[in-house]
C-alpha cells in the first residue's frame, strides 16, 4: 500500500496494481451478464465454431492512446475456458500498462481454443478499452501539468463496481489517486457544513468521532478557506474559484504556514485541459478532475483473429 498524505496516494514505482481477488470477481460478474446463468452460453459461437478449433488472435490498438487494464485479459480467458471445461489460452503481452500506443500496435497475442477467444472477446475489450480510455484522458492532463508542480487527481465519480479499475487507470496515465471512498478520508462539503452548522463544527465533530482519519474541507470563498485552516484542516479544496480568487487564497494560506504547517491546496470544479496551466500558476498543489473517470471516451481496441 502506498503512503497517504492528507488523503492523496501518490503514484510511484512498484505500484501493486489491480488485486487478483477484485479481478476475478469483476470478470465473473461481467461474464454472468454476457452469458446468462452459469456456466452460460454464447449461442452464436457454440453453433458455428468447432470445439476442436484453435486460433491465434492479436489484441490491437486502433487509435492513439495510453494502455491500461491488460492484467484483466488472462483472467477473462481463463474464466471462459473454465466455464467451457476446455484447455486454456496463452497470453503473451507485447506492451505493459502505461505504454503509449498508436493505431496498429499489437498489445498482446492470444493462442488457444477459438471458442474461448470469441466468447472472451467483448468482455476483455470492454474492460481494457474502458481502462485505456481513462489512462489516455489522464495522460493529457499529466502532459499539460508537467513541470508546473501541480498534480492531477481523480475523484469518486467512477463507474459503480469499477472504481478499482478506474483509479488504477488514472495511475497508468500519470495521475494520482485521491481517497478511495467515504471510509478512508473525511471530506467536508457544503451540505455537511449546512448539516453541522459551520465548517468549524463539522471539523470538530469528525475529529471527535474519527480522530485517525485525514480531513479535507471544501471552500468556495476566502473566508471559508481561512475558517477551515483555523479549524485545523490540512487539505483544502478550492471549489469553482476564478484564477484570481484562487491566487489570493493560495497566497493567504501560504502566508500563515509558519504557524499552521504545510496546507495542501487543490483546485476543483470547472476545470479543463486548456485552463490547466493557468490554474497551476496560482500555486495549487493539485487539481481534481471528475471527467478523468466519468466522461473519458474508451480507447478503441480490437481482438482480431490471425488468418
Amino acid at each position: 500500500m502506498s503512503v497517504t498524505v492528507y488523503g492523496v496516494s501518490p503514484t510511484r514505482e512498484g505500484d501493486a496494481g489491480l488485486r487478483s481477488s477484485w479481478m476475478r470477481r469483476i470478470v465473473e460478474v461481467a461474464l454472468d451478464e454476457d452469458l446468462g446463468p452459469r456456466p452460460g452460453r454464447d449461442v452464436t459461437t457454440l453453433a458455428t465454431v468447432s470445439s476442436q478449433a484453435q486460433a491465434t488472435a492479436h489484441l490491437v490498438a486502433r487509435e492513439d492512446g495510453v494502455v491500461a487494464g491488460l492484467p484483466l485479459v488472462p483472467v477473462v480467458v481463463d474464466q471462459v475456458a473454465r466455464r467451457l471445461e476446455t484447455s486454456g489460452v496463452s497470453v503473451e503481452f507485447a506492451v505493459s500498462d502505461g505504454t503509449t500506443v498508436t493505431p496498429g500496435t499489437v498489445l498482446a497475442t492470444l493462442q488457444g481454443p477459438t471458442r474461448v477467444l470469441l466468447i472472451a472477446e467483448r468482455t476483455l475489450l470492454n474492460l481494457a478499452s474502458r481502462a485505456s480510455g481513462v489512462a489516455t484522458a489522464t495522460a493529457a492532463w499529466s502532459r499539460v501539468l508537467t513541470g508546473t508542480g501541480t498534480t492531477v487527481l481523480d475523484t469518486r465519480k467512477t463507474t459503480p463496481g469499477l472504481r478499482e479499475l478506474d483509479k488504477y487507470a488514472v495511475r497508468c496515465g500519470g495521475g494520482t489517486n485521491k481517497r478511495m471512498g467515504l471510509y478512508d478520508v473525511a471530506m467536508v462539503k457544503d451540505n455537511h457544513v449546512v448539516a453541522a452548522g459551520s465548517i468549524t463544527a463539522a471539523v470538530s465533530a469528525i475529529r471527535r468521532a474519527f480522530p485517525d482519519v485525514d480531513i479535507q474541507v471544501e471552500a468556495d470563498t476566502r473566508e471559508q478557506a481561512v475558517e477551515a485552516v483555523a479549524a485545523g484542516a490540512k487539505f483544502l479544496l478550492l471549489d469553482n474559484m476564478s484564477n484570481e480568487l484562487m491566487t489570493e487564497v493560495v497566497a493567504a494560506v501560504r502566508a500563515g504556514e509558519d504557524s499552521t504547517g504545510r496546507i495542501e491546496l487543490e483546485a476543483t470544479g470547472n476545470l479543463t485541459v486548456d485552463r490547466a496551466a493557468s490554474v497551476a500558476a496560482t500555486g495549487v498543489d493539485y487539481m481534481s478532475v471528475g471527467a478523468l473517470t466519468h466522461s473519458a471516451a474508451i480507447l478503441d481496441l480490437a481482438l482480431d483473429l490471425v488468418e
